[in-house]
């Protein structure tokens, strides 16, 4: 397994990382035997979010006493002095530590700089040693790429897989120039992609390290996998690449969830990229009674177009939502998935 340094933070791992935010699904002895394991496996890096409810508490249980032994990334979505530090120490007790590894400003609308009381905030945290290094995510490739220039951050995170385009991949590039660590988010696309080898050897063929989200054991086994079993790219993955890059390339749903909640109840991160899902995914499970009924919900859309304010992609949801079903119906009335 290979191992990448995030940058100038020195912090080095195997690049095959949890993404800890699918585990507030999960109890809170599910998500500290997943932890576990996934460290006894070899994992050493964990990234979770104030955001993402439960999940640091259950992270700071599954590592209480080995804290010494992982690195661990938390963020906070505050704009303000006094709401970060209200996080951060929410997320220090969550964690049962006095430090956090790298703390991230959570899916920034822009790059905040030293004109911010939220970056001077941060800044402040590591002058006191309570956050070793500093970060921040992003969604939209403009503020990416203006935050990989700034030179403020030791930290990027943002969604990287192999849909990536060129662009980017040149901010993948940037940032080692710039030695700033890159995390990469999404590494699935939302769980559109299936094939976890592919999507191993994509990462490893860049200086990321991916966070993939892991809710079961079995998706923990298929990553704790490639420590014993290295994957690099071959003709057979490219292919498979080049087929998933033809079918999905294009304005689609990440599955983010950051439009929720819908004013007329619509599950827009499911419903709104359900074409791909229902012939990526055993068809049976999208077309159940409950998903029927959630799919019917678009007929009721209202067009006040908030969703549309909150998606980091830009995407035209109303639009994506009708048009996928479309689609549903047409497979209801027996058209071949």
């Amino acid at each position: 397994m290979r191992s990448i340094t995030l940058g100038k933070t020195g912090i080095t791992v195997p690049q095959n990382a949890f993404g800890a935010l699918p585990i507030q699904r999960v109890s809170v002895d599910e998500a500290v035997s997943l932890l576990r394991n996934a460290y006894d496996g070899g994992m050493r890096f964990f990234d979770t979010a104030r955001a993402y409810s439960d999940s640091e508490e259950k992270v700071g249980k599954a590592f209480e006493g080995m804290r010494s032994k992982v690195f661990i990334s938390s963020k906070t979505q505050a704009t303000t002095r006094e709401k970060f530090e209200q996080d951060l120490d929410t997320t220090l007790r969550n964690l049962k530590t006095d430090y956090i590894d790298i703390y991230q400003l959570h899916c920034a609308a822009r790059c905040y700089n030293s004109d911010d009381e939220i970056y001077n905030a941060l800044v402040e945290a590591k002058r006191q040693g309570k956050v070793r290094h500093i970060g921040i995510t992003a969604h939209k490739i403009g503020v990416a790429e203006e935050i990989a220039e700034s030179g403020l951050y030791e930290t990027l995170q943002f969604p990287f897989s192999y849909l990536a385009s060129e662009r980017d991949i040149k901010l993948v590039e940037r940032c080692r120039e710039k030695d700033i660590g890159f995390i990469a988010m999404k590494g699935l696309s939302g769980g559109l992609l299936t094939d976890s080898k592919a999507c191993m050897a994509f990462m490893s063929s860049y200086n990321v390290l991916p966070i993939w989200g892991i809710q079961k054991q079995k998706e923990l086994d298929e990553w704790l996998s490639f420590f014993t079993n290295e994957v690099t790219m071959t003709d057979e993955i490219r292919a498979v690449i080049e087929k998933d890059r033809n079918e999905l390339l294009g304005d689609f749903c990440r599955g983010c969830g950051y439009c929720m909640p819908c004013t007329v109840e619509i599950t827009i991160n499911q419903c709104a990229r359900m074409s791909q899902m229902i012939r990526r995914a055993p068809s049976q499970n999208w077309l159940t009674d409950y998903w029927q009924q959630e799919m019917l919900k678009i007929d009721s859309c209202v067009d006040c177009g908030i969703c549309m304010t909150r998606c980091p992609y830009e995407l035209d949801i109303p639009s994506l939502l009708k048009k996928n079903l479309k689609d549903y119906k047409e497979i209801l009335a027996g058209k071949p998935v």
